[in-house]
């Protein structure tokens, strides 16, 4: 019985000792506590709040491309991205100063920013006559760019203008051209502007009546021109 005592004695005092060291062990020391933080509170930080030098997480970098192909199509010191083609509608009118003559002379093309977004134009355009509802069956005319570029940023319902100055037809009837050359008519003009489409337009009344295929432009301006 003795023996026995002792023996249960002694395993009680190793249950003892272990389970003393078993809670020391779970003790938490200085160093340990800090570095098992210091494992999760990044973590956490990221899931709620990224800081800045830390990746965003998959959803937020898609977005990251798109706002850098902004920035790339935007004018310098200006935030708003180029205006693409069908953000834009596209008019056309007389111009009320145009050289002296019988035909058009000069058009005024504006383009109305139709999107919820600001965005922006620049350049000069291109110009080519074509036939109602034809726009890709068209002649390209020699343009002549005049005047510095600069980027105009268009706002929701804004509009930025061109104007188009051609070589004028002269004389009455079917008219003719100094250069010896036949008047012609087009029943709508294409106006192109640099990463914002082509713009089929017409006349508010009449057709383009136009000498040499020859058309003077000038960049894109916020200002109206007259």
């Amino acid at each position: 019985m003795r023996y026995m005592n002792a023996v249960r004695g002694s395993a009680m005092a190793v249950i003892v000792t272990s389970a003393a060291l078993a809670m020391s062990g779970c003790q938490p020391d200085g160093g340990g506590t800090d570095n098992g933080n210091s494992g999760v509170t990044p973590s956490a930080t990221v899931s709620s709040a990224p800081p800045s030098d830390t990746p965003e997480p998959t959803g937020s970098a898609s977005v990251s491309p798109a706002s850098s192909a902004s920035a790339s199509t935007s004018a310098p010191g200006g935030s708003a991205a180029t205006c693409s083609a069908d953000s834009l509608k596209a008019t056309a009118r007389q111009a009320a100063v145009r050289p002296a003559g019988t035909g058009t002379g000069a058009a005024v093309v504006e383009f109305t920013n139709v999107s919820g977004q600001t965005c922006a134009l620049n350049g000069h355009p291109t110009v080519a006559g074509a036939g109602n509802g034809s726009p890709e069956m068209n002649v390209p005319l020699t343009v002549k760019p005049t005047g510095a570029t600069a980027s105009v940023q268009v706002a929701p319902g804004g509009k930025a203008w061109v104007k188009l100055t051609f070589v004028q037809v002269q004389g009455e009837g079917d008219g003719y051209c100094v250069s010896g050359s036949a008047p012609v008519l087009y029943p709508t003009m294409v106006v192109g502007l640099p990463g914002s489409g082509a713009h089929q337009v017409a006349l508010d009344d009449g057709q383009f009546a136009e000498c040499d295929d020859t058309v003077t432009v000038t960049a894109v301006s916020a200002a109206e021109p007259s």
